[in-house]
């Protein structure tokens, strides 16, 4: 299988993974609808709505322009070489989390080992099941487990800062991509339309902030009024009705309220002075700033915790949870380091 094979591959994938969502395809719409229901039961977290915007998110890029214009960047990958094994730990914290580096070492040529989130096993079993139909000859490129991975010649790993220690112990004498806790800002100068501030909503609250392309933090100019930018989010007030988002909004709101400290409330989402760029599920982190000059000096110190930055000038609003191809986690090209001569 040569890379424009691989290419068609991935963009038939696309199509058909557009067709079962929009209920059209013959073969896959029933499937992928009951396993869509399904998630929740497993995963409260996952949701319909989430599982089904991630794999839109996932259908919309995989076009050929996009699959092309992508792989055009490596002309390396037009020499056809041995297939590696390459060993992919897969995070669990969205819906098909994982789904790019299964993407990236497939259209590579090279074979996946993948151990899969406890959290999200059967999506990607799903796709690699349609990719077996699209084109057989994955069916030797892939093995998808939820135990331990053996046999590997690289490694690329997701997780916490936690678990990053453990994996750089544990793969420290492999080639590998080691992905740790990361977060995403939003800068605002005060000009932003409606639409821009409603489209920020989706940044904020999609898969209820748990992605790490979630914002979780806002810089706003000095004397912003807060309800000019929670005015434009009745739309999400609904993601109170669910139950574990809302066992957060208690559990922050009662820890604000017993130490007395200030904090925005708008019924669904708290939101809280505070310099950090983390925040809890339910709240979100919101610091002023002078000097936009100022901003970016921080962002600068620390964008190894910053995945992306939503605003006017940066990724636009609306857009966090729809990478490109080419947006890389934790700005790790993916591709290069899997055409590194080993």
């Amino acid at each position: 299988m040569n890379l424009t094979e691989r290419i068609e591959a991935f963009s038939t994938l696309g199509i058909i993974l557009s067709e079962a969502l929009a209920g059209i395809h013959p073969k896959f719409s029933i499937s992928l609808k009951q396993l869509i229901e399904k998630q929740q039961i497993m995963n409260p977290w996952f949701t319909p709505d989430n599982v089904s915007l991630a794999i839109k998110a996932i259908a919309d890029e995989l076009t050929s322009e996009n699959l092309r214009k992508w792989t055009d960047s490596y002309p390396g990958l037009r020499t056809e070489s041995t297939p590696r094994s390459v060993g992919v730990i897969m995070a669990g914290n969205i819906p098909l989390a994982g789904f790019h580096d299964f993407l990236c070492v497939l259209v590579t040529g090279n074979k996946i080992n993948a151990k899969t989130s406890s959290k999200d096993k059967d999506l990607i079993v799903f796709i690699s099941e349609m990719l077996y139909e699209i084109n057989p000859e994955f069916r030797n490129k892939v093995t998808i487990t939820g135990g331990t991975i053996s046999g590997f010649d690289s490694v690329i790993a997701t997780g916490s800062d936690n678990s990053s220690r453990y994996f750089e112990y544990y793969f420290g004498s492999y080639p590998r991509i080691i992905r740790k806790n990361r977060s995403s800002v939003a800068i605002l100068d005060g000009n932003e339309t409606t639409d821009d501030l409603r489209n920020l909503g989706s940044d904020i609250f999609s898969y209820f902030g748990l992605g790490c392309r979630n914002v979780s933090k806002i810089y706003i100019p000095e004397g912003y009024e807060l309800t000019t930018m929670t005015g434009s989010w009745d739309s999400f007030s609904g993601i109170i009705n669910h139950n574990k988002y809302a066992n957060n909004y208690d559990y922050n709101r009662a820890i604000f309220l017993v130490n007395k400290e200030k904090f925005h409330d708008t019924g669904y989402l708290l939101l809280k002075e505070n310099p950090a760029l983390f925040s809890p599920v339910a709240v979100l982190h919101y610091e002023t700033y002078r000097s936009s000059v100022k901003v970016g000096e921080e962002m600068d110190a620390q964008k190894d915790k910053i995945q992306c930055i939503v605003g006017r000038h940066f990724t636009p609003f609306g857009k966090a949870q729809s990478p490109y191809l080419w947006d890389y986690a934790d700005g790790a090209d993916t591709i290069a380091f899997l055409l590194e001569k080993k």
